[in-house]
């Protein structure tokens, strides 16, 4: 997988995009003084071995397009280092390409051990390389907490990624800690939709729902993603773009998450899923034999004019034979 290129004449004759004000930035934030670099054309050699996934295209560069089909590819990885170093030259890479074509990078991160697999991002060469600057970071889902709870997404982030590299403050658009969680949907909602209006987030042709440059998934043993979980009604929302959740059969109780129409409208989605544990739910989404009416919520994620790239271990696909 090579790191998609582009002109830095390009890059600099971008157009700067402003956040709006309904979205609650970040109080505070790391700015550093690093200058930005040109990406390297590749960084690493990884023992990952790599799957395109049917129906599909040839594998694709991060930086590869194909108007009208979706596209996903799997790749297994030796070690969980080999897996990082992949998924930092991947969102590197997308970050670039983004940034040259319309002056932004919109990535949406989740929690779990995603956090800790990004880490690579906060170090030589990308902490220089990249242009944080253009970067708008979102939530695909949160916890109905304060942010410096130990449960916060937010706070995950934060401590484990965002406070070691330079994005804006006012470009972090994390979820409202002060309203119940049926107002912070509403109101992350709102935000969004300012922020397509103002040209931040770029709007899919295909829905008309919010096209984030990149979403940064995990996934649960139960195949839950975001906070959407098996068999609970808001799985089958079609119209918000946000929703909530008072009941999750996870703690905390309270949560609100993006819906599907807006993570199946990425223009790329990377989904991290590794160890043994999650094995179960890996083989039920790859294996091709899964029913329509019992479908676990991973299995729902259908990219409408997008690429999705599973960043997996041996563990986690160890029982598709196949491979």
């Amino acid at each position: 997988m090579s790191t998609a290129t582009a002109t830095a004449a390009a890059a600099a004759a971008s157009t700067s995009l402003s956040s709006s004000t309904l979205c609650r930035s970040s109080p505070s934030s790391s700015i550093l003084a690093n200058p930005r670099r040109s990406l390297p054309g590749r960084l690493l050699s990884s023992s990952a071995a790599q799957f395109p996934l049917g129906p599909v295209s040839a594998m694709a560069t991060p930086g590869a397009s194909a108007e009208g089909a979706s596209r996903k590819n799997l790749l297994i990885f030796d070690a969980e280092e080999d897996l990082s170093a992949s998924l930092a030259e991947h969102t590197a890479g997308l970050s670039e390409k983004f940034v040259a074509e319309r002056g932004a990078f919109t990535v949406v991160l989740s929690g779990g051990s995603l956090i800790k697999a990004l880490r690579k991002l906060a170090e030589p060469p990308y902490l220089e390389a990249v242009d944080w600057s253009r970067w708008h970071v979102f939530w695909a889902d949160e916890r109905v907490v304060p942010k410096d709870h130990a449960d916060s997404n937010y706070k995950l982030a934060m401590d484990g990624f965002l406070s070691k590299v330079p994005v804006p403050a006012n470009q972090i658009h994390a979820m409202n800690d002060t309203l119940a969680a049926e107002g912070a949907a509403a109101d992350y909602e709102s935000c969004l939709n300012q922020l397509m209006k103002n040209g931040v987030i770029a709007s899919s042709p295909a829905t008309g729902f919010p096209k984030f440059d990149l979403m940064l998934l995990g996934m649960g043993p139960d195949g839950h993603i975001a906070s959407l979980f098996p068999g609970h009604p808001i799985v089958h929302e079609n119209q918000k773009l946000v929703t909530y959740v008072e009941d999750s059969p996870k703690p905390p109780p309270e949560r609100i998450t993006f819906t599907f129409p807006v993570i199946n409208s990425s223009a790329h989605i990377a989904l991290m899923v590794t160890g043994a544990g999650k094995a179960g739910a890996v083989h039920k989404t790859l294996s091709g034999n899964e029913l329509s009416s019992d479908l676990l919520p991973v299995e729902m994620i259908e990219p409408q004019d997008g690429e999705m790239t599973w960043f997996t271990d041996k563990q986690a696909v160890s029982m598709l034979s196949s491979l």
